[in-house]
């Protein structure tokens, strides 16, 4: 099926005065978005328009009872100057995942593809041609209905928004394992990429910085035993050369970085286990001196290096950076086929293309 996306383009594009040096994430914009509306049982008035405010109800359902999805992807610029996405279809899916679990209209998947393709080739030029840089992507819906009732909306916003970022060169992490405050709950909205999952993330992760802590590890719901997620990562461990990472079972975000890097050990030979990870065997494996790494993954950083976790007020240090050799490889793999650099033998890059003149 093909979609008729109407473009406008702005009378005079912001472009020149970016400073692609100096990239704070998310706060500059490119010159256009995406726009789709959901009323009659469908998706209409598809279009790519100047980027700016746009008008809201203050009843929209939105604001009073949190319909509200979105994504996170990037478009980069491969050794060859070419504008690439890496697993496209693989945030379509989640997104529809998402809207599922919020009951919220799915986003067929030619539409979000056409969509994310037409948008990024009109703004080429603001992926940025430094290495490392990107142009972050963000598809988001929200709920539009001007109601003040618990039901679900009937209209509904389909967003893209994209701003360039530079490189981001993550220092590794303190962690402190959460007793008190729960991410999310099996049979919750944990494996949803919600607006609400992140609001309700922020005191406890607010709490941990101030006692000293980078991040939060998250723990199960009902006992506080079994490790989850990371600040807004997935998390993997390595154990006397055994890789293991939290099962998705609900309450966990599915991560295409997750998924990608799986994929990509098991591929290089190593074996990876995704089971229920107890805080009591990585204290058991740090104590036996077998817990050789531990790292979160995500599209921001792809891997972030975990220097030490926090358990019941005692540090666990982990060995130096340096001396790390799994989650090196796996960043590095993931980043060479992103710059095509490396062999595509699973076919995850997707060249940007032009599906109408714009």
């Amino acid at each position: 099926m093909s979609y008729n996306i109407s473009v406008t383009k702005v009378t005079q594009s912001r472009l020149p005065s970016v400073d692609f040096n100096n990239l704070p994430f998310g706060r500059i914009f490119t010159d256009h978005m995406f726009v789709a509306d959901y009323q009659d049982g469908q998706w209409q008035d598809l279009r790519i328009v100047p980027t700016g405010n746009f008008e809201l109800h203050p009843a929209a359902m939105v604001l009073h009872y949190g319909q509200a999805i979105f994504e996170g992807m990037k478009a980069f610029k491969n050794k060859d100057g070419e504008a690439v996405f890496f697993r496209p279809e693989m945030h379509s899916e989640r997104i529809n995942a998402s809207a599922t679990r919020l009951c919220m209209p799915e986003i067929p998947a030619e539409l979000f593809d056409e969509a994310i393709h037409q948008l990024v080739a009109l703004e080429e030029a603001w992926i940025p041609p430094v290495k490392d840089s990107a142009l972050y992507v963000r598809p988001f819906m929200i709920a539009t209905d001007g109601f003040l009732g618990v039901r679900p909306s009937e209209t509904y916003k389909f967003f893209i928004l994209t701003c360039p970022v530079g490189p981001y060169y993550a220092k590794p992490v303190t962690l402190y394992t959460e007793q008190k405050y729960v991410r999310a709950a099996v049979g919750g909205v944990g494996e949803a990429k919600a607006a609400g999952n992140y609001a309700a993330s922020l005191l406890p992760a607010k709490e941990a910085k101030n006692k000293g802590f980078d991040q939060v590890m998250w723990m199960d719901e009902k006992e506080f035993k079994y490790i989850q997620e990371v600040g807004t990562m997935n998390i993997f461990f390595v154990i006397d050369g055994k890789v293991i990472t939290p099962k998705t079972n609900g309450a966990i975000l599915k991560g295409i970085t997750r998924d990608s890097i799986i994929t990509l050990l098991r591929d290089m030979g190593y074996e990876v286990e995704e089971k229920d990870v107890s805080i009591d065997e990585i204290v058991a494996a740090y104590e036996a001196g077998t817990l050789q790494e531990a790292f979160g993954t995500g599209t921001a950083a792809v891997v972030s290096h975990v220097a030490g976790i926090s358990y019941q007020g005692k540090m666990m240090e982990l060995p130096a950076i340096e001396k790390r050799v799994i989650a090196h490889k796996a960043k590095a793999r993931i980043e060479g086929i992103r710059s095509g650099e490396l062999e595509d033998k699973f076919a995850w890059i997707k060249a940007v293309r032009v599906l109408e003149a714009v």
